[in-house]
């Protein structure tokens, strides 16, 4: 047996992440076989993997493999390799601390900073909702024709989806995402066998061009792709989902949970990476026909059925997206509680706050919908977005701080050499999205 040591931090002396689910999913003990104890550990990772497919990150994509084909294939496995390091060291902080980033933030930095830094993560929860209501109500439009006020304010339902599921055990809502996800990879996969993508291209996108450095529009769109990669709800979601597992509260029972929470992590996140290859695959179609220009989701709804020569691509577009903008919501609505309980120890009833935060996004949609439509939503798409990039750093730099600090993570600290890679993560992301604010700043 290996040695019991000490908790990392007394646990008793803060008060649990989402107590409602907290250490509510059971796990196998050590002598089970693996792929049971793999399994039981599954689901938070597939949970964050949603803000990796939001529709948010679909326009870059879109935009991506419409412009220049295959090439920007390997950018995509760029950002999605800085994924997987910064979910895992997200999911290591609230296993080995027992605090999410939200609790951390507030229990290790000086409180003239918590304050602020609490009203920047809940505008960059209200910044992403946007993003997921309006892609949400985009995709009841192009299926259903519903206007996009009234698909904005379908949209709050998910406040009441997750109070039920929640209530039913954590498990049925990990089951309900995982489900939109399954459905969102079938989808893609039926346009990409649609749209035939030649091997040898394909193999040729993989690997790094150096015109993606050559060309300034090519590298405007990859830095865009990079910049879209990590949202910063999703750091202080994993670090609080991971704890509604009952391992074991010791050194050894930690470790074992943090091994299986990275495998977790890893393998969702590949299957995040496949849709947003699938993504571009799909796009790739525009710029082999002479669509070039396509960079709007309703444009791309409407051109891929011909272009791929199947009449279900565009409805298989449109429900993927929608099941891309309703597994955001979700997400995002739950990051958003996770963050006022762990910043302020502030606790409202869950379907209080759950409307609260959708309410939020939902009113600045409608109020432009009414005043501009469509082109006035897409403008709003876009300020969500640059709200998103300046709330980026607040998120990553404390996370990164703080696992590589044996005051906060005891014997599970980072080692050296893996704090170095997570600093040069960070310095890239955050660079590249000071770059995109930059440029549309300056227009």
């Amino acid at each position: 047996m290996p040695e019991q040591r000490p908790s990392p931090l007394p646990e008793q002396t803060h008060p649990a992440s989402l107590s409602g689910v907290f250490a509510s999913v059971s796990v196998p003990k050590n002598d089970v076989h693996w792929i049971r104890r793999f399994l039981a550990y599954s689901g938070p990772g597939y949970m964050v993997s949603v803000g990796y497919m939001d529709p948010g990150n679909w326009a870059t994509d879109l935009q991506g493999g419409a412009q220049f084909g295959y090439t920007l294939l390997s950018v995509i496995v760029l950002s999605s390799l800085m994924a997987v390091v910064l979910q895992v060291l997200a999911a290591r902080l609230g296993i080995a601390s027992g605090l999410d980033l939200a609790q951390a933030c507030r229990a290790f930095l000086p409180p003239i900073l918590t304050l602020p830094l609490w009203a920047a993560c809940e505008l960059a929860i209200i910044a992403c909702d946007l993003a997921e209501v309006i892609g949400t109500a985009i995709a009841l439009q192009l299926l259903f024709g519903l206007p996009l006020i009234l698909g904005s304010i379908l949209s709050a339902l998910d406040a009441l989806l997750i109070l039920l599921l929640m209530n039913k055990g954590f498990r049925y809502l990990e089951a309900f995402i995982m489900a939109l996800l399954g459905t969102i990879a079938l989808c893609f996969v039926i346009q990409v066998l649609a749209a035939a993508p030649p091997v040898a291209a394909l193999l040729r996108g993989l690997a790094p061009s150096p015109q993606i450095i050559r060309d300034p529009a090519m590298l405007y769109v990859a830095i865009s792709i990079i910049g879209a990669t990590v949202m910063p709800h999703n750091l202080y979601l994993h670090s609080s989902i991971v704890q509604t597992r009952a391992y074991e509260r010791t050194y050894a029972g930690r470790r074992d949970a943090i091994r299986w929470a990275s495998w977790d992590s890893t393998v969702a996140l590949t299957l995040a990476f496949f849709v947003n290859a699938a993504i571009l695959i799909v796009a790739a179609a525009f710029h082999t026909t002479g669509h070039q220009q396509v960079a709007e989701i309703d444009e791309a709804y409407l051109l891929i059925s011909p272009v791929l020569g199947l009449g279900l691509a565009s409805t298989l577009f449109g429900l993927a997206l929608l099941a891309a903008g309703v597994n955001s919501t979700v997400t995002g609505t739950l990051a958003g509680q996770i963050i006022m309980e762990g910043f302020l120890s502030l606790r409202l009833p869950a379907w209080k706050r759950r409307l609260l935060t959708r309410s939020l996004a939902i009113v600045p949609v409608i109020i432009i919908a009414s005043l501009y439509g469509a082109q006035g939503v897409n403008r709003l798409l876009l300020a969500s977005q640059v709200i998103l990039s300046l709330q980026l750093p607040f998120a990553i730099v404390p996370l990164v701080v703080f696992v590589s600090n044996r005051a906060v993570m005891k014997e599970f600290a980072i080692s050296r050499p893996m704090a170095a890679v997570a600093w040069l993560i960070t310095a890239v992301v955050v660079s590249l999205n000071i770059h995109l604010l930059a440029d549309i700043v300056m227009g």
